[in-house]
């Protein structure tokens, strides 16, 4: 019968990890602290080592190194992931955040047990560890996220992000091909860098591509490269961006956008691990894990024959889908508060703060764009800024019809339509422009969705929203 030694301080976790692993036919002892499992005896008797990351008197990564060569899980909260990773540097073969999935735990402590039966071996080093970059929900304190170069923090602790980084930390352990899905400015690409700095290949480059801002002229030659004389004006050979991401993470954002002949050539690469330049004849192998993003529906799209369809099933390996802000009630003043540092950091200047009326006033907003509109929207309130005071004025909000929030926000202004959690951006965006583009200016209309004239008139095109005859 396999042993199995478990460190943690808080008494009804171990006694339920200790039940579990018992039922499972585990031999189990367990302790509240490294020190007072050292009194047990020799660690080497154990096959495996669960243990709490932080403990009283002194951390669990400790019995890496006491324990020479039995392997060691780390049990973490989100909020310590970063934590977690930086633990596998020192040596422990994995961790598992909490609360963690009964089935899941079980195969890893099979996993890994097994694995010391058969060949029992000294800890890995920094440098043996496949993970080389951590990712976080958020900075340790006192900490900014900027501090780090390469590090990717994701703000969030309410139940959908919990969720969101629960599926992160499972894909990003294996090399299957990632589809985010996303309304605009919920992150994808922040979700993507986590994944990629999660992951074995967080040593090797990530390449982020944005489809939609490569002219469908070019796209094929950006991705796959050309050789000399391809075409006109191709003087000398260039590599693509795949070829760019061997070895590591390759980030299509709004695949959506990728014309369909490009759609062809990527299938390839996914399905036989190789690309053709253009103009060559001479197939190039490439290994990449790719991670695509988009805003929009893919299998809509299928439908209507705009996205080849065996190319959405081999991106539909592993789907993430980005919650909306509106659905993250709990994080919106978190956020608002750290972009409200981060943005007085950069402008060097005096921290001013919320009054309790923008503070209702972020929460009943419903945020059409996302993450990066309430980002705009501090950095707006800032530069406007007087005093030491942000008032709903500043941030600019325009309210829903609603007798609760006409205090929130007494500013004159055209009021946006209401939205429920599970209205689209797209639905909510034409509500708007057909409400009140009779009274308002395309800069207006913009200014208001907290977009660009640019993005607002590709929207009206794709969405088919005629301008007003006014």
């Amino acid at each position: 019968m396999h042993s199995i030694l478990i460190v943690e301080d808080e008494a009804i976790i171990r006694s339920a990890l200790r039940r579990l692993l018992e039922r499972n036919d585990y031999q189990v002892s367990d302790a509240e602290s490294v020190d007072l499992a050292l009194q047990q005896g020799d660690l080497n008797q154990y096959d495996l080592i669960i243990s709490d990351l932080r403990l009283p008197g002194r951390p669990g990564t400790d019995l890496i190194e006491l324990a020479q060569g039995t392997p060691v899980l780390i049990m973490t909260s989100y909020a310590s992931m970063r934590s977690a990773v930086d633990a596998m540097k020192q040596g422990a073969v994995d961790y598992i955040a909490k609360p963690f999935d009964h089935d899941e735990l079980l195969a890893s402590v099979r996993e890994f047990i097994d694995k010391h039966s058969l060949q029992p071996e000294p800890p890995k080093s920094a440098q043996d560890t496949h993970l080389q970059t951590p990712a976080s929900v958020e900075p340790p304190a006192g900490q900014e996220a900027d501090d780090a170069p390469g590090v990717t923090y994701i703000i969030g602790k309410s139940p959908p992000m919990r969720e969101l980084l629960r599926r992160i930390g499972k894909v990003a352990r294996t090399h299957a091909t990632v589809l985010i899905q996303g309304e605009s400015g919920t992150g994808k690409e922040l979700a993507a860098r986590a994944i990629h700095q999660l992951s074995p290949r967080a040593h090797a480059p990530m390449i982020s591509v944005n489809c939609a801002a490569i002219p469908d002229t070019l796209i094929e030659s950006e991705l796959f490269g050309h050789e000399k004389g391809a075409f006109t004006g191709a003087v000398n050979s260039h590599n693509g961006l795949i070829e760019a991401a061997d070895g590591g993470t390759l980030f299509l954002d709004e695949i959506g956008e990728l014309p369909l002949d490009a759609q062809a050539r990527l299938l390839r690469v996914l399905q036989e691990g190789e690309i053709r330049r253009v103009g060559s004849v001479t197939p190039r192998q490439v290994d990449i894990r790719l991670i695509a993003a988009t805003h929009r529906e893919l299998k809509l799209l299928t439908r209507n024959g705009k996205f080849r369809e065996d190319l959405f099933y081999r991106l539909y390996i592993m789907e993430i889908r980005m919650p909306p802000l509106r659905e993250r009630e709990d994080d919106i003043l978190d956020l608002a508060h750290k972009f409200l540092l981060r943005t007085c950091d950069r402008m060097g200047c005096q921290t001013p703060t919320f009054s309790q009326a923008s503070l209702q006033a972020m929460r009943l907003y419903p945020w059409p764009g996302n993450v990066r509109e309430l980002e705009n929207a501090i950095e707006r309130a800032v530069i406007m800024s007087e005093g030491d005071l942000i008032t709903p004025e500043l941030l600019s909000l325009d309210m829903p019809h609603s007798d609760a929030h006409s205090n929130a926000n007494t500013a004159t202004r055209a009021p946006a339509p209401k939205t429920t959690p599970r209205q689209s951006l797209e639905a909510y965006f034409q509500q708007f422009v057909e409400e009140h583009q009779d009274q308002m200016t395309e800069t207006e209309l913009a200014k208001q969705l907290g977009i660009s004239r640019k993005t607002l008139w590709e929207r009206r095109q794709r969405l088919g929203i005629p301008r007003s005859n006014r």
